[in-house]
């Protein structure tokens, strides 16, 4: 580990921007740029938004515009403050440490970018941000040897954090908001406990199914079925999906709990494939022109077949193991979702992700502190959002100055997107002097310096 008291005497047009020796020119040159990808970001996304949330003319005429400013005035402070403060800190200094090029340069910067932002995404863009520093702290810590990488870890992560989810999901007041909506949507609200059934009879009683077989066919068919076989078709697939084994604590009550395991694989293996699908189309249709063949690459995409996997397989098994569990103990009880959560997270197998583990951890953990709070447990700090988003940013610039091979790659494109290219010109050569094989994937890259700006020679001895 690079020694935090180590420095090189180098200048920080030897060190960071390399393509300009004016700080204030290249401070400008990284604002611009960066304004200009933010603002391509951030427009689209809002817009998306607020047609899929269907929003009302009032919101588009006072406040979409201001809300993309916003946020785009927030991205843009993060990269351009950054290299201000690398600069800053240089002349402050006298000389660059292990720690002042990366973490000490982003960490003001961060704190006044996140200022910037309005409150309501703060916590969101905190909780990435802390997921991303979390990652990158444990792949440091792999490189220096202090911990050892877990084969499927991020399953194991995953398995676990899916069962405490889905016990608090069927737990009274045990999730609010966006994460029960979504937990709503995917495994449907027949897993949501209304009562708590006592043992009893598993079975429907004859008399009663007899009851609900006349009912059925004493209902008129509608003229809005269609034809004769379509009405026929789905009156026979009620009739198999009604009759069968279900338990009398099980609330889908239109299917027998073979069919409801089996409809809700095809129903979120449908949703996943079509989401993987969604995201590929831009880039996709940028091609079909030139490519055609492109398009049938969009639909028959591995990882469009992947997702749907995943999905479809997580909440087959959560349906299954709940309904198993109601059979074998014959009541319906919130622990049950603890067993059936932990079971649906080796769906993970089809779709591995560290970066879903992660985000989905770091909510729990979120929604832990919170209950705490609620309950006395825990001491509340108003600004720790933004505090944890300035220190987790620093530590995410600390990699990607000194150690690159340790972030995220895709958080690594963003920051060669919203800097135009400029992150990857610095001079990290010289900064392999603390022992972090900085220039590790930069081998072919030497800047080209104006010698009349430049106070050391790259060679000399330190």
């Amino acid at each position: 580990m690079a020694a935090l008291s180590k420095s090189i005497p180098h200048s920080c047009y030897e060190i960071g921007h390399t393509w300009s020796p004016s700080c204030t020119a290249s401070t400008l040159q990284v604002t611009a740029g960066a304004l200009e990808v933010s603002f391509k970001i951030y427009a689209p996304l809002y817009l998306i938004a607020a047609i899929l949330r269907r929003r009302k003319k009032d919101y588009y005429k006072k406040r979409l515009v201001p809300e993309i400013l916003q946020s785009t005035s927030f991205l843009t402070a993060n990269g351009g403050l950054y290299i201000a403060f690398f600069c800053i800190l240089r002349r402050l200094l006298g000389r660059f440490y292990s720690w002042s090029a990366g973490f000490g340069a982003a960490l003001p910067a961060s704190y006044i970018a996140i200022l910037i932002e309005r409150k309501s995404r703060r916590g969101l863009l905190t909780i990435y941000m802390a997921n991303l520093a979390t990652e990158t702290i444990f792949r440091m810590a792999v490189t220096r040897g202090l911990v050892k990488a877990m084969k499927h870890g991020e399953i194991l992560l995953f398995c676990l954090t899916a069962s405490l989810y889905m016990f608090f999901f069927r737990c009274k007041d045990g999730l609010n908001g966006f994460a029960f909506s979504a937990l709503k949507f995917i495994v449907g609200k027949e897993e949501i406990p209304t009562h708590s059934c006592l043992p009893g009879h598993t079975y429907l009683q004859g008399s009663e199914r007899t009851t609900t077989l006349l009912d059925e066919s004493r209902e008129p068919t509608s003229a809005s079925r269609g034809s004769c076989i379509r009405a026929l078709a789905r009156k026979m697939l009620d009739s198999v999906c009604k009759h069968g084994p279900r338990h009398r604590c099980c609330k889908h009550y239109q299917d027998n709990c073979i069919s409801y395991c089996v409809k809700g694989f095809i129903r979120m293996f449908s949703v996943g494939y079509l989401i993987q699908c969604c995201l590929k189309v831009p880039s996709t249709f940028r091609h079909v022109f030139t490519k055609p063949s492109r398009l049938l690459s969009l639909l028959y995409n591995k990882e469009n077949f992947q997702l749907g996997a995943f999905l479809g397989s997580f909440v087959s098994i959560y349906k299954g193991t709940s309904c198993l569990l109601r059979w074998m103990r014959n009541l319906d009880d919130e622990l049950h979702a603890l067993i059936a959560g932990f079971l649906a997270g080796t769906s993970m197998f089809f779709y591995k992700s560290t970066s879903i583990s992660m985000y989905l951890f770091s909510k729990l953990v979120e929604t832990l502190y919170f209950k705490g709070i609620e309950a006395g447990k825990f001491p509340y700090f108003p600004e720790a959002d933004t505090i944890i988003y300035a220190i987790s940013t620093a530590i995410c610039f600390q990699a990607a100055v000194m150690e690159m091979q340790n972030l995220r790659p895709s958080y690594w494109k963003f920051l060669l997107r919203l800097t135009k290219g400029r992150f990857a010109l610095m001079n990290r050569k010289v900064l392999d002097t603390f022992g972090t094989q900085a220039s590790r994937n930069f081998h072919d890259f030497t800047p080209k310096l104006d010698p009349r700006y430049v106070m050391c020679p790259v060679d000399m001895d330190l």
